[in-house]
């Protein structure tokens, strides 16, 4: 039997079960892959029996957070940081500053060099991004003061883990005392970045904008992909961590009308391999040094945790946080964090930080991971929860409150033109690549993206949507569009337009209810003209379309009884149209008697 393709297996049961058996343990799905790992590891059953094994798919599952960094790139838009740049700065800042001073002096106080100790407090100074973020979501506090505020904290640490990444492996050059060596690293370092930026630039919107026009689907996942991995060969051949190439393909793209379509691609390799990664992490574990060290790996991981969560604390209070909510932020985010595995690597390499002591910094970190939830579950037996109002937060972007629109034709963009004009946060998509490129010349926001798939409208947010403006032309992709709105984002209201009265009929069948057929009103406005050129006075023109436009009204939503029977349809049309002529002549006869009655008067 081939043990590639047993240990797949292996690693696919332990994906497809260890997340849902940890949200179903109240512990998280990250820590249902830690545990699924040490299970499968080398110190576990031994499924994945040696460790240079581990060290191979650990070095492949780096590949999670390499994309997780390049989504929270594509999340990075210059005005979306602006919105936040007071939290970030000030919460962040103050949180992975004193974090790592504190940590930092400690492992000075150990004996360790001022670099070795600069590059471990900072490390250990993050805390865990996909880690946090998963269990804020499965606690459903998010969206609480708290929690917008440790999303605050976490975006400042990824943004500090970049150069933190880009840094460390020229400390081994650094140590060897070479300064012409260190400037012409540094220098070529800045040179590749540059030539990055500049290529991204100009490169990429040409290259997806091509592969958008193929209409060829996993072309487009291919090339997201290739963006990532290319960049991020790139940076390595240039010293620097993949990680920073990734993040920084990312922002390239941050501002691209493609970027929901490719974070819609992107989302479930990241998904995926996040998880092997944590999997991975969870083989390593070195459960025999746990064993003979139990004691001091212990006092370590309580030091962490306890110096973070008192930094946390003060930092939550500081915001305005009450203490529950201060409280909570501290045990959040008091783990150590996945960036800890990347940088502990890169700083053994370039020798800053000795192997030994990286392995139990490595275990510390996990172990760390592992306290979190059940700190969580502890206070929240000790102190039941109670539910957090949800308080103004001006530092935080709109990411809520929008209106999602759905094809940026001609209707689309008169909606947009106006919600634009009252200020009003949108999103709107459009699946022709050429449609978004002509609209964004003249100065319009739209993203290319299939708005029939659910990847992409959750991408959009379209859960924490305050509308969903379906203003598509084709009337079945209106339709799978409209299905998938209101199956999975029921809360959130439709207005939709109507190619015509079969396609109302239809759009009623998935209960959407606010309707406009896209004619009907320019028809009525054409008919006015028509009667004023022919001598009808303004007061009969108006009583005229008023009458017709009411009465075709009910006619429409009469007949959704009988859409399915076109027969009676045709029978009910002939009976309308008697009906309007009648109704037409006796609003008539009673605007002659009332105009009668008034000069008798």
């Amino acid at each position: 039997m081939d043990k590639t393709l047993v240990q797949a297996a292996v690693f696919l049961a332990a994906s497809a079960i260890a997340a849902p058996l940890g949200r179903f343990l109240r512990v998280g799905s990250v820590i249902g892959y830690l545990g699924a790992g040490v299970l499968i590891g080398p110190f576990g059953l031994g499924f994945v029996y040696e460790v240079y094994q581990v060290d191979s798919i650990l070095h492949i599952a780096e590949l999670g957070v390499i994309l997780l960094l390049f989504l929270i790139g594509l999340e990075l838009r210059p005005q979306r940081l602006w919105a936040m740049r007071r939290a970030i700065a000030e919460a962040g800042g103050t949180q992975v500053t004193a974090s790592a001073l504190l940590i930092g002096g400690c492992a000075l106080a150990a004996g360790l060099s001022v670099v070795a100790a600069m590059v471990i407090g900072l490390t250990l100074a993050m805390s865990s991004t996909a880690f946090a973020l998963q269990v804020l979501e499965e606690k459903k506090e998010l969206q609480l003061r708290h929690g917008r505020t440790a999303f605050s904290v976490l975006l400042f640490q990824d943004l500090a883990a970049i150069p933190l990444l880009a840094v460390v492996p020229l400390l081994a050059i650094e140590g060897m005392g070479d300064r012409a060596a260190t400037l012409l690293a540094i220098s070529k370092a800045a040179l590749m970045i540059a030539i990055i930026i500049v290529l991204g630039r100009y490169v990429l919107g040409v290259v997806y904008r091509l592969v958008a026009r193929s209409g060829v689907r996993e072309a487009m996942t291919a090339s997201a992909l290739l963006t990532v991995v290319g960049v991020s060969l790139v940076m390595q051949s240039a010293g620097l961590s993949a990680a920073l190439g990734a993040f920084i393909a990312g922002a390239l793209l941050a501002d691209s009308e493609y970027r929901h379509q490719i974070e819609a691609d992107i989302q479930p390799f990241e998904g995926l391999l996040l998880g092997l990664f944590f999997t991975a992490i969870g083989m390593s574990l070195n459960l025999r040094l746990v064993a003979s060290e139990p004691l001091p790996l212990l006092g370590i991981v309580s030091g962490l945790v306890a110096i973070k969560a008192l930094v946390l604390y003060a930092v939550g209070r500081l915001q305005g946080l009450d203490r529950r909510g201060a409280r909570r932020l501290a045990l959040f985010l008091a783990q150590g964090g996945e960036f800890a595995f990347v940088v502990l690597t890169l700083a053994v390499g370039a020798k800053v930080v000795d192997a030994a002591i990286a392995e139990r910094l490595a275990v510390v970190v996990t172990l760390s991971m592992v306290a979190t939830p059940l700190m969580l579950i502890v206070d929240e037996l000790l102190l039941p929860r109670r539910r957090e109002a949800l308080p103004a937060f001006d530092d935080m972007p709109d990411g809520d409150g929008h209106v999602v629109i759905a094809g940026f034709g001609r209707v689309g963009q008169i909606v947009a033109r106006v919600l634009r004009a009252k200020r009003i946060p949108f999103t709107a998509l459009d699946i022709s690549p050429d449609q978004v490129q002509l609209v964004r010349r003249f100065g319009s926001e739209a993203y290319f993206g299939d708005a029939a798939r659910l990847d992409i409208l959750e991408a959009a947010r379209t859960e924490k949507a305050r509308a969903f403006v379906l203003a598509i032309d084709d009337v079945e992709a209106s339709l799978a569009v409209a299905a998938l709105v209101r199956q999975h984002f029921p809360q959130v209201p439709v207005y939709a337009r109507a190619r015509n009265r079969r396609h109302v009929h239809r759009l009623m069948d998935l209960g959407v209810r606010q309707l406009r057929r896209e004619t009907f009103l320019s028809s009525i406005e054409l008919t006015r003209d028509v009667l004023r050129g022919l001598g009808l006075k303004e007061v009969e023109i108006r009583r005229i379309t008023e009458t017709f436009i009411a009465h075709d009204r009910k006619r429409l939503y009469d007949d959704y009884s009988h859409a399915s029977e076109p027969e009676k349809l045709v029978a009910r049309a002939r009976d309308s149209a008697r009906e309007l002529e009648a109704l037409l002549d006796a609003d008539e006869a009673e605007s002659v008697s009332k105009g009668q009655v008034a000069s008798r008067d």
